[in-house]
């Protein structure tokens, strides 16, 4: 592999710094799923940890480094699961964790991080304004500034679902994985490229979100004015240079999907697989429900990367899915 920032050594050894209660997550052929997408589908859970995302993983390197260098203090900007993880992952190790957050992000995930100890500054524009406030911060209180993707411990860390996937005893064709600022994809197409490199990594993003799948396309970095996506968790604007380097080294490929699709994907966990997902865990479902061609008779795995959720708003998503399915004569039962 051509220079990248990821090291499969450091990953493997990053096992021994996070919390067993974020590893091992479960990975499992899911049949209900299969008649409607055409493929088989396995599933790599990622909900099924304290923070209910791949976060955790992540984070508990950063304080893992950060409390063995002595640190009393850091600071991230999140859309609500990178905070909820840092949070959690500091109160352990006697951090005090500001996440600067946009006041529009999702309600259950701010009630989380507060629950958890942190301080939580709302700023009134979207994440790219977050990211700001929060660099304004670590440089006025001489703290660390905890960036998502950029630091390679959120890379690394969530590589280990990586190593995970390639140490089951399943085989597979093709992974699906949300992709945001990069951390994921990056980290586990890195563990691919590298262990199981017959195994096609593919990427996902909203059409309403499109910064990084644009940049991946075009190998340069291009940025959006807004964004307009319910997969809140995935909506950035300004894709991170070095981060776009890392991805085109082992993403095979970079699709966009609908929010519709979205949506039925969130419907078609919740009743095929008895999974509350919020809908950035949902775009590796819409991925194969939009193109069921490319992956017909395939087995694809698929990472449900969080299920921090508003209620009233996934309530609302799910009447919206039902009302898709009797206008198009279909049955999702």
């Amino acid at each position: 592999m051509r220079e990248t920032r990821l090291d499969t050594a450091r990953i493997r050894a990053a096992r021994r710094l996070i919390d067993p209660v974020f590893l091992d997550t479960p990975l499992y052929r899911c049949e209900a799923l299969e008649p409607d997408l055409g493929c088989t589908v396995s599933i790599k859970l990622e909900t099924a940890n304290p923070v209910r995302s791949f976060k955790g993983r992540g984070t508990e390197l950063v304080a893992s480094l950060l409390a063995g260098e002595g640190a009393q203090a850091a600071v991230c900007a999140s859309a609500g699961n990178l905070g909820q993880a840092l949070a959690w992952s500091g109160r352990g190790r006697g951090l005090d964790v500001t996440v600067v957050a946009s006041r529009f992000a999702t309600a259950a995930k701010l009630d989380r991080i507060r629950a958890l100890g942190a301080a939580l500054e709302l700023v009134d524009g979207d994440h790219e304004m977050a990211r700001e406030r929060a660099a304004a911060i670590a440089r006025y209180d001489g703290i660390r500034l905890v960036e998502d993707s950029l630091d390679i411990e959120t890379c690394e860390g969530a590589a280990t679902i990586g190593l995970e996937l390639v140490d089951s005893i399943q085989s597979f064709d093709a992974v699906l994985i949300a992709l945001g600022g990069g951390a994921l994809a990056t980290g586990v197409g890195h563990v691919m490229k590298v262990l199981a490199p017959e195994v096609e990594v593919i990427c996902v993003q909203p059409l309403g979100a499109p910064a990084m799948t644009h940049s991946w396309r075009g190998r340069r970095v291009v940025t959006t004015d807004s964004t307009d996506t319910i997969a809140d968790g995935v909506a950035g604007r300004r894709p991170i240079p070095v981060v776009l380097d890392d991805l085109l080294l082992v993403a095979d490929d970079a699709v966009l999907v609908q929010e519709t699709s979205i949506i039925t994907g969130m419907r078609m966990l919740l009743e095929h697989a008895g999974l509350v997902v919020e809908p950035s865990a949902a775009l590796g479902v819409a991925a194969i429900l939009e193109d069921h061609e490319r992956f017909a008779g395939r087995h694809v795995v698929t990472i449900v990367c969080g299920s921090n959720v508003d209620v009233d708003s996934y309530h609302r998503w799910m009447g919206a899915a039902a009302r898709s399915q009797i206008v198009t004569g279909k049955d999702g039962g």
